[in-house]
């Protein structure tokens, strides 16, 4: 199979996908990782696992590749004269919202737009500056009856903005947290299947990281797998943003260093990706990384994490913006890293 990552990519973005509403992406994720892995399955709290076995002898080590697939968004906390109160799932920043195009996922999906109240209603506090979201509501051009008809306390509403392709092989669009990773992971199941690798691979696209980690939690627990490659977003440079804290943008992958990272399995990364030319950003992580990695590394015993971050502009906006060939860096250099461990591996990996 040959799959046109672009494309994976957008399909991705076009679909909803609320934090402990995945249900939509997991399809679109399961129909692409089918053909390319040996057994799906759905977690208790609806993460995707798929398993590509390895030809090393059994019993086989395992790898955990863990990306999480669900998205930020709004929830229906009541309803006025038609119009929507909403409140935030996962981390949503306020400024970005008034004017975007949203569906509210009622007893029918129903096209709407973010508003807010003319400056003059608003309280004498709040008229100048960022409206507050307690203030916005969603309007879907329905009276109110038929609002009430349609529409629950409790029903998601997520961003509807298609993507957006830019030049120079940038794409933008909602949800490239954390739907470029999973991209990256259906890349590297892609060049493991022209691969031999000793190890069995379990790859999963992790439910609920925006809200409770709760995938990220439960995924490990059961598959137990020797170590494990969180894959995220981090930031990358943009407007007014040179420090440490962020990396270029089509510059290669983030490789992060820190205290949810295993040392030496950095320094094995670190080789693969010197020895292949795959440029990449150390990315200093002094305290917990709020990705897969810091959930994985402490359940059970512990398991040793990398964590593997595509630099993105933007972070929980509609706008979100990555280079596609960071993606594709991701996906070879954990497909190639991955192919080269030996059965052994874990006997040579020491925490010094």
């Amino acid at each position: 199979m040959t799959l046109d990552l672009l494309s994976h990519l957008k399909q991705m973005l076009s679909a909803p996908g609320l934090s402990a509403y995945e249900d939509p992406i997991r399809d679109i994720i399961a129909e692409a990782w089918r053909p390319l892995t040996d057994e799906l399955s759905v977690s208790r709290v609806g993460s995707l696992h798929a398993l590509k076995r390895g030809d090393g002898a059994e019993p086989r080590p395992k790898v955990l590749l863990s990306a999480h697939m669900d998205a930020i968004g709004l929830m229906v906390t009541a309803i006025t004269d038609g119009f929507l109160h909403v409140t935030q799932v996962g981390g949503v920043d306020a400024r970005i919202l008034p004017g975007q195009l949203v569906t509210v996922h009622g007893r029918k999906e129903l096209p709407g737009t973010v508003v807010m109240p003319p400056e003059f209603l608003l309280p004498p506090e709040v008229e100048k500056g960022a409206v507050p979201l307690q203030y916005l509501l969603v309007d879907v051009g329905l009276q109110p009856a038929e609002v009430e008809e349609l529409v629950r306390v409790g029903d998601v509403v997520s961003f509807a903005q298609p993507p957006l392709e830019l030049t120079g092989g940038a794409v933008a669009g909602h949800t490239l947290d954390n739907r470029a990773s999973v991209a990256a992971v259906t890349h590297c199941l892609e060049l493991l299947q022209r691969r031999k690798h000793a190890w069995d691979v379990w790859a999963v696209a992790s439910a609920q990281e925006e809200t409770n980690f709760a995938g990220a939690f439960t995924s490990p627990f059961a598959i137990q797998p020797d170590f494990a490659i969180a894959l995220d977003v981090t930031f990358a440079k943009g407007p007014g943003s040179t420090d440490w804290r962020t990396v270029p943008l089509g510059k290669g992958v983030a490789l992060a260093w820190g205290p949810n990272i295993h040392p030496a399995l950095y320094e094995a990364l670190t080789k693969t990706a010197d020895e292949l030319d795959i440029p990449y950003s150390p990315e200093p992580a002094p305290g917990m990384t709020g990705t897969d990695a810091a959930a994985i590394q402490i359940v059970q015993a512990g398991i040793p994490c990398l964590l593997v971050s595509t630099p993105l502009r933007y972070m929980h906006t509609p706008v979100e913006m990555v280079a596609l060939k960071d993606i594709q860096r991701a996906g070879r250099l954990i497909a190639e890293f991955i192919s080269g461990l030996p059965v052994d591996f874990m006997q040579t990996v020491e925490w010094k």
